[in-house]
């Protein structure tokens, strides 16, 4: 093993994926293009995650040189990769801070219906949680904040185009300000 390879780096996320109860993509970001360069090889590796998983108790598995670690509920199946060498607190922190604003979001109905229906919040969610492999948040509360989700208002998908745009201003103006 090269001194490369064991040389700490902000890029912990090599991908994230959310399957159904199938095995099928719902949602998936590779964070590392290198990894799984074609879709192919994307759908394979997931279903190879999948088949290895689904019905085992664990958290933590070790496939095809990753590390990955996971959560199912009801329909759906939650994965987080990284490399071989990661600390799987740092990846499960991820996907415990991905399973808990979606929870919220999803107003404790975490189901493939409810995912489908809400997809541009989930999105939403996973790209305040990492960008490009880095971890930016594993706070769930500062997620939704971020994200401007708050529990007694209505879902993130009857929010309008115009009031995300404009909550999206108000951040950065304040942001500037500080």
């Amino acid at each position: 093993m090269d001194s490369m390879s064991m040389e700490p780096s902000l890029y912990t996320v090599k991908a994230l994926f959310i399957l159904d109860n199938d095995g099928n993509r719902l949602l998936s970001k590779y964070y590392d293009p290198e990894l799984y360069p074609s879709m192919k090889e994307q759908n394979n590796f997931e279903k190879n995650v999948f088949n290895k998983t689904h019905k085992a108790d664990n958290e933590i598995a070790f496939l095809e040189g990753m590390t990955v670690v996971y959560k199912s509920s009801i329909d759906l199946f939650f994965y987080v990769v990284g490399s071989p060498q990661e600390n799987e607190l740092m990846l499960m922190s991820v996907l415990n801070c991905l399973f808990d604003s979606l929870t919220q979001i999803l107003r404790k109905n975490v189901e493939r219906r409810y995912l489908l229906e809400n997809m541009e919040g989930v999105f939403l969610v996973v790209d305040e949680i990492i960008d490009g492999g880095v971890i930016l948040e594993s706070d769930p509360q500062q997620v939704l904040q971020k994200v401007n989700y708050k529990s007694d208002e209505s879902p993130l998908s009857e929010q309008s185009v115009a009031q995300v745009i404009q909550s999206a201003k108000e951040q950065i103006k304040w942001s500037i300000l500080k």
